[in-house]
């Protein structure tokens, strides 16, 4: 990694888009271990009922397979070819569970308490203005929007509002490179990922939606009726594990490597 000056970077995202699919192959490649263990433990409750205490041995195996999943996939998307993955502590058909996934965890929990403290505080402020503009309940009740308060104060409502849901946003877009940034600083990083973005907010943004447009259509589908059922559950998983997550993780480990400013050198200063 090469040092740049933080505040010149900028995320070319045709680019890293182009990289992404570029890197599909090779993602599937050597992650097809991992993938294949994440789909097969998402698919099980299709043809088995989990209840009581299985359930939950389920869920914990779900959530350690796709942890091993994204491990695999990050070293690979922040790498120039499998050697080099390997190298990083990339195991076979990329089913390893190294420290640097434990890392990916911590960083992970620790981003998750962020957002959590700033949900709630927004929360808060949000619930105690909205109390203190005193609307009409009975009006909003009847949906009678006239009736519900002065223009003004609904104006300065809906600001509010965008705020509340934009600020999260931001933070979640912001952070959204800790993954990589953890495996490829071989520390954990959480917070520290928002200098790593910094002044790439909206290239971030634009990449994640595009990459998400499989889970989009998905969803579509799923929600006209159109892939009903088991089957709805079948395509999803394998829509969710074979296509979606490799395309995020490929596009956030490209934005990395154009955005990552640290090098090892640092450490010994």
């Amino acid at each position: 990694m090469s040092n740049k000056d933080v505040g010149g970077r900028r995320l070319n995202l045709q680019v890293a888009l182009a990289t992404t699919v570029q890197a599909l192959p090779r993602l599937w490649s050597g992650a097809a271990g991992a993938l294949a263990l994440c789909a097969a433990l998402w698919l099980l409750p299709v043809f088995w009922s989990a209840e009581g205490w299985t359930k939950w041995i389920w869920s914990l195996a779900v959530a350690a397979s796709s942890l091993v999943a994204v491990g695999a996939l990050t070293r690979l998307s922040i790498s120039d070819d499998l050697a080099e993955a390997r190298a990083m502590g990339l195991g076979p058909r990329g089913l390893q569970a190294r420290r640097a996934e434990a890392r990916l965890l911590g960083a992970l929990l620790l981003c998750l308490l962020f957002l959590t403290m700033i949900a709630v505080i927004l929360a808060l402020v949000v619930l105690a203005i909205f109390g203190m503009a005193e609307l009409n309940v009975q009006a909003i009740q009847a949906r009678n929007w006239a009736a519900v308060g002065a223009p003004w104060k609904l104006a300065v409502l809906a600001v509010l509002g965008i705020g509340a849901v934009a600020i999260p946003v931001l933070l979640v877009v912001r952070l959204s490179l800790f993954a990589p940034a953890t495996l490829g600083r071989r520390q954990m990083v959480s917070l520290n990922a928002m200098g790593i973005a910094y002044g790439s907010f909206w290239p971030l943004l634009a990449g994640l939606v595009v990459t998400a447009l499989p889970k989009i259509v998905l969803l579509a589908l799923i929600g006209t009726g159109v892939v009903p059922g088991p089957t709805g559950s079948v395509v999803g998983a394998l829509v969710l594990v074979g296509l979606q997550l490799p395309l995020t993780v490929g596009f956030l480990g490209a934005a990395y490597r154009q955005l990552e400013y640290w090098s090892p050198e640092e450490t010994k200063r």
